[in-house]
């Protein structure tokens, strides 16, 4: 069972990630500090914050950690340089989704009700909690900042983007960060950019890492033994198995579930509609929550011993 959640749609996790979204920022930034508060660090522990930057909450990962450290130094950065910036952290710390079913009692809450979570924004589109709905997705791209940027005259306007900086995709495919706040912030939180020969090694290793850790998950005699009892379970329940890898088994009906989504989206979906399918989808989830809850308490301790991020076949 791969450690990636598929309803799950914003999180950016990754230092590449970030660097993507970087480009987009000095788009539409902004905040409502004013620039003599920039002259403070920007916090890269957990507490209290300093003027115009938000609290790194604690016990949160060192990804989640790093973003907030990058917006924070992004922000500090801005206004050092007289405009203003309101860091962008909006639902990284919101509870993980329990749809994988590490929490038992969580997930058979959540999917009586959401099922996988596919169709749920169909039935629920002004329910903000729900990935994937209408109000949901307002309230991830709302800009804070819209009143403050919309105030800015065309040359101000421009001092700002010079000041915020931008990344760039070179003919080669790589991004580069060109210099202003969007470098600052990220090298803050990530530290220096890497040439892309550190990039590959990193890759490499980390390719080497997960492939060690799924043999190692896969090769499990009791996971093994547990999967094969959940594939079993779930054909007795008329649903059908593709896979008994332990790594794989765990996402295989919720992935399987993913195919129904119609290539249109179900945010327009007719609401009845939309109902139908979300109590197929529901059935489906719990018949999958209860076949695997033995595999699934067995599995989840063995997998923090040994992280496996990739998506197995």
């Amino acid at each position: 069972m791969a450690h990636i959640r598929i309803t799950r749609i914003f999180w950016p996790v990754a230092a590449a990630g970030v660097l993507a979204l970087a480009g987009c920022a000095q788009a539409d930034g902004g905040s409502a500090t004013s620039a003599d508060s920039g002259d403070r660090a920007a916090s890269s522990k957990a507490g209290a914050p300093a003027q115009g930057e938000v609290a790194i909450p604690e016990g949160v990962d060192e990804d989640t950690r790093r973003i907030y450290v990058s917006e924070n130094a992004k922000a500090a950065c801005m206004r050092k340089k007289g405009f203003t910036y309101t860091p962008r952290v909006a639902g990284l710390t919101a509870a993980a989704s329990p749809v994988d079913g590490q929490d038992y009692e969580l997930a058979k809450k959540y999917r009586e009700k959401f099922g996988f979570g596919f169709f749920a924004p169909a039935v629920y589109p002004d329910d903000p909690t729900v990935v994937g709905s209408k109000a949901h997705e307002a309230q991830e791209t709302a800009n804070p900042d819209r009143a403050y940027l919309d105030a800015l005259s065309p040359a101000q306007r421009k001092a700002y983007d010079k000041a915020m900086g931008s990344a760039k995709q070179l003919p080669s495919g790589k991004k580069v960060m060109l210099p202003g706040c969007v470098k600052e912030g990220f090298e803050k939180g990530y530290g220096p950019e890497k040439s892309q020969a550190e990039l590959d090694r990193e890759r490499a290793v980390n390719e080497e890492q997960d492939r060690a850790a799924k043999q190692a998950l896969n090769g499990d005699p009791q996971l093994i033994s547990l999967a094969q009892r959940f594939a079993s379970c779930l054909r007795d329940e008329g649903v059908a198995v593709t896979t008994t890898q332990p790594t794989a088994i765990g996402d295989m009906v919720k992935f399987a579930t993913a195919t129904l989504i119609p290539s249109s989206g179900v945010q327009n979906m007719d609401k009845e509609e939309g109902q139908a399918k979300l109590t197929q989808e529901i059935g489906i989830a719990m018949k999958d929550l209860e076949c695997g809850k033995e595999f699934r308490a067995a599995y989840f301790p063995e997998l923090a011993k040994h992280p496996f991020s990739g998506i197995a076949g």
